[in-house]
């Protein structure tokens, strides 16, 4: 397979570094264009991130490769996105509404941000967990008239939850779904952030608009596709977010009503068995596993088990009965936020869908 052309658009900020940081030297996309807001715009990449007082503001913890450094900068309002045969939209979701359908009408566009997450025909893609949904591009591109499509991976908080949710799902069947989540401030981003004053010796017990994410979302991800839309997976799920002074991994608390009753070991198999279909894929950004079961009684943690398969595995552990619940379960996971919940799991989603023929 040729190397396709992509463009990271949103290049400059958190989540478009991220990309940057995954693709250097990826087998399947080669880099092209970059594109960022006006002000960016005709800078090379080292200068655009260099702020006044000359600080290099480059976030990630891999290097910047040399080959972006040096690139030129377009403004994303100008980009033409015929150059290229994907782009990757890394943008805030107001910019996202008014950029990603102009993109859309020529290249597939594979979105970080949610403002087409709850279109009838956008699928949210989870990679391993909805590949199914990927018939809905077919129907978005005919509804609209575009030759490519836009798709987003689904919000950080989400991609946990829904990731070990599925097995469940599929092996017992789910009533009922209630989560805790305890969210690094790298999922904030920098701009506007969690300021040091508010977040150090503190927890913040609110998120706006996260809970509802949450809820919509994974309901959607575990939905069934009927007559070209998706029938949400009908059981509900209420999630209280939380905001606490962990730089990256989010960790849920997560209780689970299932159909029947169920053995631990039954729910630790269901997991550790879950995706090899998808695995044997061979995807470079695939891990080795989706999910990871721990023993230990106090893992997961976010500093030890987040980089697990290059942060790229869900870790579940505390794994018990909860007599609260009718078949009630409760665990505890740790998922990577910026990397599987941001720009790696969205090219992870790219990987699938050039990989089954779709871009």
């Amino acid at each position: 397979m040729r190397k396709l052309k992509v463009a990271v658009v949103g290049a400059t900020g958190v989540a478009g570094q991220q990309f940057l940081a995954s693709l250097s030297g990826h087998p399947y996309f080669e880099i092209t264009t970059l594109a960022a807001s006006p002000r960016s715009a005709g800078k090379t990449f080292t200068q655009a991130i260099t702020s006044e007082a000359g600080a290099c503001q480059w976030f990630c913890a891999e290097p910047l490769a040399a080959e972006f450094a040096r690139m030129k900068v377009l403004d994303a309002a100008q980009f033409d996105p015929t150059t290229v045969d994907l782009v990757f939209a890394a943008v805030e979701s107001d910019a996202a509404r008014e950029l990603e359908p102009r993109f859309a009408r020529a290249t597939p566009v594979i979105s970080t941000a949610s403002a087409y997450r709850y279109e009838e025909d956008v699928p949210i893609f989870i990679p391993g967990v909805n590949q199914s949904h990927a018939e809905l591009l077919a129907v978005q591109r005919k509804n609209r008239d575009w030759r490519g499509f836009i798709t987003p991976v689904p919000n950080c908080t989400t991609m946990g939850m829904a990731m070990t949710l599925k097995p469940l799902q599929a092996a017992f069947g789910i009533r009922q779904v209630l989560m805790t989540s305890l969210q690094a401030c790298s999922g904030a981003g920098r701009s506007p952030g969690v300021v040091a004053l508010d977040i150090i010796d503190n927890v913040i017990p609110y998120i706006p608009k996260e809970e509802e994410k949450v809820q919509r979302e994974t309901q959607k991800i575990l939905g069934q596709i009927v007559e070209n839309r998706i029938e949400p997976a009908a059981f509900p799920v209420s999630a209280t977010c939380t905001r606490v002074p962990v730089l990256e991994g989010h960790t849920e608390v997560v209780y689970v009503s299932l159909e029947r009753p169920v053995a631990i070991e039954e729910v630790k198999s269901a997991w550790r068995q879950f995706g090899a279909d998808f695995l044997a894929l061979g995807l470079p950004s695939a891990p080795a596993h989706l999910i990871e079961v721990t023993e230990d009684p106090f893992r997961p943690q976010p500093r030890r088990d987040r980089d697990a398969g290059g942060g790229m595995v869900t870790t579940v552990g505390r794994v018990r009965t909860d007599p609260a619940l009718v078949n009630g379960i409760k665990y505890v996971l740790v998922s990577h936020n910026t990397k599987m919940g941001a720009a790696k799991g969205a090219i992870l989603v790219a990987e699938y869908l050039a990989q089954s023929g779709h871009i």
